[in-house]
């Protein structure tokens, strides 16, 4: 896993840095799907973490477990059960630094899971009603790196 490793929410409230990544993880818990708003939550314990902008606000989900997460855009960012925080995969800069390597909590993966890579494939021509869609938006979600400020003073946000 290579250096360095950055990362933060979608807004850029909030940015960290990790001195290293171990134990990449996809956790099906019913705690993590409902915190993910996902299917499971992909999370690799961060060694020597450091928050750059901001700092992910806290929620205790159980007795056991504090996760955090970016108060102005939701975006889930931590998972501590008390040996040290780690972060969700989705929230780092290059999330191929963390490439899952063991899935924990089976009992409550979702039966289709299994199933997502053989889906079909909805490709859009470049004419299509959705390629002329997605041509018109336009991002408001922080870049892939770190920046001095955030957001660019022609894009402040509410």
């Amino acid at each position: 896993m290579s250096n360095p490793i950055t990362g933060g929410c979608q807004c850029g409230a909030v940015r960290f840095r990790a001195g290293k990544l171990s134990d990449p993880t996809i956790c099906h818990c019913r705690m993590c799907q409902k915190a993910f708003g996902s299917f499971y939550a992909p999370l690799a314990t961060a060694h020597d973490l450091v928050w750059t902008r901001g700092a992910p606000k806290l929620f205790q989900s159980s007795n056991r477990v504090l996760r955090g997460f970016c108060e102005t855009c939701g975006t889930p960012l931590t998972y501590d059960y008390g040996a040290g925080p780690a972060i969700a995969i989705g929230a780092l800069d290059h999330p191929g630094q963390a490439a899952p390597l063991v899935q924990v909590c089976v009992d409550d993966r979702q039966p289709f899971v299994d199933g997502l890579a053989d889906l079909p494939v909805r490709e859009f021509g470049p004419e299509s009603d959705e390629a002329r869609f997605m041509a018109t938006i336009q991002t408001y979600q922080h870049p892939d790196a770190d920046t001095d400020t955030w957001p660019p003073a022609d894009n402040q946000t509410a």
